[in-house]
């Protein structure tokens, strides 16, 4: 029985139980002449290699075991719930539906390529779904458990670091040394203290953060990280929390992160500018997120908002790794968790990505550009026609005040808009970032008002509550009259099995979900096409209909 205790993306902190024995991974088998009391481990004798799990006895015999390229044919072999398969994988070949336990025999062989062995995780992952054990020994060092664990493999052995500590090598995360002696227990004790530091970044939800710091350490690594974020990216994503701590981007490849890049696609494809703002504002980023309560946006905004003009300009932050920030999106995630090094030098990357999507952005309509940036505004010259209101740095007093000196010029003789309508089209913007346009016109129809000043605003309809944006949850969080909405539009919804919910919803009372679904998101809980609740999901869709412990969705309100 498997539960999924934390998640880090694709990498999971499990507790499996066989009767009274059980694992938390990710968890390192060792290997042992004779026996061993742990509950996991692969022994060696005069018989071969076996592999002891919970008290099943698998023979990994020669054929099993054997390269790709040593002409044996051998079909998935299951006993007892564990399915051992060798490589390569025929896509013709299933898993028996009761497997809980897969072990790739060879695996050893996609430690020479990079390519392969994503592929070899993601089609297996894909196959076998979330409630299932990967097993793959012969492939991990202290340098690769990081990464391998975020791929999705879930137990390992130690056999690498055995075999290269006995020719001399000490193996540590952050790569290979030539030794003099028998580096073995060294090595042995390094994979073990990196498996409990992987655990722990999972726990904290930074694994991402402790991959980039490791995959330097062999250009195998390197390689395997690079191809995992371009070819594994909708794999990872759909493991891809919508909410979040802090984290770091201190790489270049860190750049290519999950979260960030569905942030950009999500502004390109989705994000609409409020239809009343006339004026883009660009504005520099700030150490301290989400911006609007560091002290250089609260000095900007003394500048900005110095009359009723202010509902027409449309501040909107440039940075990296994200592009661009509108204001209105500054508290959800990631937005208001990333942390990056600041130097005053942009790379050719960051230049392309904050290119490409301002340009798409000032193709929404404005009628004026200022920038606002200083130094920065090197990123964005040439793309249209704009005024630098920058004389000294942008914090100067005499910045500030040719800022709102300019603003005011700039919204001269336009027709000033009134908050209320400020508010209403600032918010349909956020619903169509967050939801997409078809749930944002649902809701933002010519009956929907809004209340509050930013980042507490209501959404009301015939003084009936239908949502809340709120700093703390960094989104909209919709009512049980919000939800009937997104659930008539077949948006987020998980159908629940005939029972009486009374707390959060569980897996095990999950008929069907929508796959879309991420952790974080805005779930409909349904009962034959009837709304019974709403609240956060846990879980994402796909995991929802393939587990059978943990949370699915946690309730804020239901109909009683």
């Amino acid at each position: 029985m498997l539960d999924v205790i934390a998640r880090s993306q694709r990498g999971r902190i499990c507790k499996y139980s066989k009767g009274e024995k059980c694992i938390v991974t990710p968890y390192v088998m060792k290997n042992v002449e004779g026996e061993c009391s742990d509950p996991v481990y692969i022994s060696t004798d005069e018989n071969g290699r076996t592999l002891h799990f919970m008290g099943d006895i698998l023979n990994l015999d020669t054929k099993i075991m054997s390269t790709e390229s040593s002409g044996y044919e051998v079909p998935i072999y299951s006993s007892n719930k564990i399915s051992m398969v060798r490589l390569p994988l025929s896509e013709k070949e299933v898993f028996p539906s009761e497997t809980e336990v897969v072990v790739i025999c060879n695996a050893f062989e996609l430690k020479k390529d990079a390519r392969k062995i994503v592929k070899t995780v993601i089609d297996i992952r894909n196959k076998v779904g979330y409630n299932v054990l990967i097993l793959m020994p012969g492939i991990v060092d202290a340098s690769t458990l990081a990464l391998y664990s975020y791929m999705g493999i879930d137990v390992f052995d130690d056999s690498v670091v055995r075999a290269t500590g006995i020719n001399g090598i000490l193996s540590i995360p952050e790569g290979k040394i030539i030794s003099e002696d028998d580096a073995t227990d060294k090595n042995l004790l390094a994979l073990n203290i990196e498996c409990s530091k992987v655990h722990d970044f999972i726990l904290g939800g930074r694994l991402r953060e402790l991959v980039d710091q490791r995959a330097p350490s062999s250009p195998l690594s390197v390689a395997v990280l690079r191809i995992f974020d371009d070819d594994g990216y909708v794999y990872q994503e759909e493991g891809c929390s919508t909410v979040g701590c802090k984290f770091s981007c201190n790489t270049l490849q860190s750049l290519k992160r999950p979260e960030v890049l569905r942030y950009r696609k999500m502004v390109m494809e989705r994000y609409k500018k409020p239809k009343h703002k006339r004026v883009l504002l660009l504005l520099p980023c700030s150490a301290k997120k989400p911006y609007h309560l560091s002290k250089t946006h609260k000095r900007l905004s003394s500048a900005i908002h110095t009359a009723n003009h202010d509902a027409l300009v449309h501040e909107v932050i440039i940075t990296s790794p994200l592009g661009i920030v509108p204001r209105e999106l500054d508290i959800f995630f990631p937005p208001k968790s990333y942390d990056i090094p600041v130097t005053g030098q942009w790379m050719l990357e960051e230049k392309q990505f904050i290119r490409e999507m301002l340009t798409h952005l000032i193709e929404q309509g404005y009628d004026r550009v200022i920038s606002h940036l200083g130094k920065d505004a090197e990123l964005i010259e040439g793309l249209c026609e704009m005024t630098d209101t920058v004389l000294e740095d942008p914090l100067s007093s005499a910045s500030l005040k040719n800022l709102d000196e300019t603003l005011k010029e700039a919204t001269k003789g336009m027709n000033i808009v009134d908050y209320s309508v400020d508010r209403k089209e600032t918010v349909r913007s956020v619903m169509n970032f967050q939801f997409g346009a078809e749930i944002a016109d649902a809701v933002m129809d010519d009956d929907t008002f809004c209340v509050g000043k930013f980042p507490y605003w209501k959404i009301m309809r015939n003084n009936i509550q239908l949502g809340m944006l709120t700093e703390e949850r960094g989104m909209i969080s919709m009512t049980i009259d919000g939800a009937k909405i997104l659930a008539e539009h077949n948006y987020h919804v998980v159908e629940m099995t005939d029972f009486e919910l009374s707390g959060s919803l569980f897996a095990i009372g999950v008929k069907n979900a929508d796959p879309s679904i991420r952790i974080g998101d805005e779930a409909v809980v349904t009962f034959n096409g009837e709304v019974k609740a709403i609240g956060v999901a846990m879980m994402s869709g796909k995991e929802m209909k393939d587990l059978n412990r943990g949370i699915a969705v946690k309730i804020r309100h239901r109909i009683k």
